[in-house]
């Protein structure tokens, strides 16, 4: 028996037979792992509770034939309770797993900086510091950086010429000067080009900053970009709700 240890964060849950589970989770040292959680759907199971998506565990298992197995676990943070009683956060955070599980298609090849992400992501998003929006399409645009897919901003995506640049082609990788433009790119607005070189580069002062329909026509190009380079629709994103933060008092 192979025992090993490693924290991480359930992605999904699949059931197995009558009371057991399949977790998948994005680990810290060993990217993505597929365990066998035995008994999990049981009353009386030590730790069924702990092993549900957005949980952010420390996990023990042992490799198996086919599937490892899940011995121990221990809660690092809750995220779950927080994002399950806000259905935009809930709605978000759920996008942010199932993008995870995608770039991550291998299993046990670490995938520290994705893992990073998700982390901060959630715990970004059990809060109630920034928009959820927000969040999720920095999480994205970085998240795409990580598999090499980040979209042109200050620059064209074609000859490299500084920008900042009026045309926006999800074919061609993001701004484009006037010579490079092929038919049918988008014109997006000043604001939300700045507001989308913000978010890849963390200036929260600047994207919290922005109007609501700047951060609208963000997502949208956030969202055709990352589904283009992968080729199929997320579930997640069209149930994904962007409404504008009510303003205090």
């Amino acid at each position: 028996m192979s025992l090993y240890r490693d924290t991480g964060v359930v992605l999904r849950v699949q059931k197995l037979g009558e009371a057991d589970r399949i977790i998948t989770m994005i680990t810290r040292k060993h990217g993505k792992v597929r365990g066998v959680a035995k008994g999990v759907r049981r009353t009386s199971s030590r730790f069924g509770a702990r092993l549900e998506p957005f949980c952010h565990v420390d996990v023990q298992l042992y490799t198996g034939r086919t599937l490892d197995v899940v011995t121990q676990v221990e809660t690092v943070d809750a995220f779950a309770p927080w994002l399950v009683t806000d259905y935009q956060r809930y709605t978000a955070a759920s996008a942010v797993l199932e993008t995870a599980d995608r770039l991550c298609p291998e299993e046990g090849e670490p995938v520290m900086r994705l893992y990073l992400l998700v982390v901060g992501a959630l715990r970004a998003l059990s809060s109630t510091e920034r928009d959820p929006s927000l969040v999720l399409d920095a999480f994205l645009l970085r998240a795409m950086a990580y598999a090499g897919w980040a979209p042109a901003v200050s620059e064209c995506a074609r000859c490299a010429a500084p920008g900042p640049h009026r045309s926006f082609s999800v074919a061609g990788g993001g701004m484009v000067c006037m010579r490079c433009r092929p038919p049918g790119s988008a014109s997006p607005a000043a604001d939300t080009v700045v507001l989308m070189d913000a978010l890849m580069h963390g200036d929260w002062d600047v994207a919290d900053g922005t109007a609501q329909p700047a951060r609208r026509e963000a997502s949208g190009l956030v969202a055709a970009h990352l589904q283009w380079h992968m080729e199929r629709q997320l579930r997640s994103l069209p149930l994904v709700e962007r409404k504008a933060k009510e303003a205090s008092g």
